[in-house]
């Protein structure tokens, strides 16, 4: 089984700052993440000047400047993305990019990023998935604020086009997103629907339901994260701080290393510990030579490396060949 494919979404926390971002790189491979996400847009074919902010945006970013003016600001141009690129092969981090229109995809093509994660916001924009469809390239594609037959019009539109290495993520596209909406259950439905691997990218406060994913079988988790997030900047507020990456990607290695193969037989480390902990069929009291065991003469006591107690009615009838004393561990060959 394959490790869960942790993926530290850097985003636009770099607030347009190539040093900032090649900071964020580090931060990422410290903390133990597989791969660090950026995004890739051009804002003169991403919005137009008049699109509105999300109110999460609006809350974290000057009421002065439009949606257009603040991706502007963010934008990250190609030799950016070469520096980055050549950052990430240098420290040993996967770099991944969101495209977020196709001559962004067309881009990331060029530069050879391995594979395409889709962020939820282009579901229902078919031409753009037909188009990464035929790149033939792996594809994760976040399904945040869409229901299941847009997920299943956005997949087949994927494949119609070439697209095979599909993973589904959940998403609540909310910054941050509240605990009682989220329905990690959906998870279930999404791999059910469409018999794809499925992942989590999580928007809510701290780690715990990112972990909680992994319980559930995500086999992808993507996050934002941050080097302060006190920064100015629309996503900081509502990503990690590197020590808290770090502590999110240590605890999705012990859970996904905790669920196991699902055979229900003692654990290697439970071993030593049955004798111990468990029981056997003892003498209650000092028993003679040609003695047939009634009830009363045994008691059920520690160590557990004796007669189990569940083969008691074996034993009861059956005549003494030796004296046995109090507390004595009952043997089969004790027994004519």
């Amino acid at each position: 089984m394959q490790p869960v494919f942790i993926i530290a979404e850097a985003g636009v926390n770099h607030n347009g700052s190539l040093d900032l971002a090649l900071s964020l790189i580090d931060a990422a491979k410290a903390a133990g993440a597989d791969a660090v996400k950026f995004q890739t847009f051009r804002a003169d074919n991403l919005a137009t000047a008049t699109a509105h902010k999300a109110a999460y945006q609006e809350r974290t970013t000057s009421n002065e400047e439009t949606q257009f003016q603040m991706l502007k600001r963010l934008e990250l141009d190609a030799e950016a993305h070469e520096r980055l690129i050549e950052h990430c092969r240098t420290v040993g981090i996967q770099f991944l990019s969101s495209p977020f229109d196709i001559e962004s995809a067309d881009l990331l093509e060029q530069m050879d990023v391995p594979l395409y994660k889709i962020p939820s916001g282009e579901i229902t924009n078919l031409p753009y998935l037909r188009h990464i469809g035929r790149k033939g390239k792996p594809v994760i594609l976040s399904t945040g604020m869409s229901t299941l037959v847009e997920v299943e019009e956005g997949v087949q539109a994927l494949r119609e086009s070439g697209g095979k290495d599909i993973t589904l993520l959940h998403c609540v596209t909310e910054y941050p997103a509240p605990f009682d909406e989220i329905n990690l259950r959906a998870m279930h439905t999404l791999h059910t629907a469409f018999g794809l691997p499925v992942g989590y990218s999580d928007h809510t406060p701290g780690t715990e339901i990112a972990i909680a994913a992994v319980a559930l079988g995500a086999v992808v988790i993507e996050k934002h994260f941050t080097l302060d997030r006190n920064l100015p900047g629309p996503d900081h507020a509502a990503s990690l701080e590197p020590s808290e990456l770090k502590q999110m990607v240590s605890a999705i290695r012990h859970v996904e290393s905790a669920l196991g193969n699902g055979i229900k037989t003692p654990a290697k480390c439970e071993i030593p510990n049955m004798s111990v902990a468990r029981k056997s069929l003892v003498a209650s009291r000092t028993l003679q030579a040609g003695h047939k065991l009634e009830p009363d003469d045994l008691a059920i006591k520690r160590p557990g490396n004796g007669i189990a107690p569940r083969q008691q009615p074996d034993l009861i009838g059956r005549t003494l060949r030796c004296d046995v004393q109090k507390d004595d561990l009952l043997r089969w060959d004790h027994l004519a």
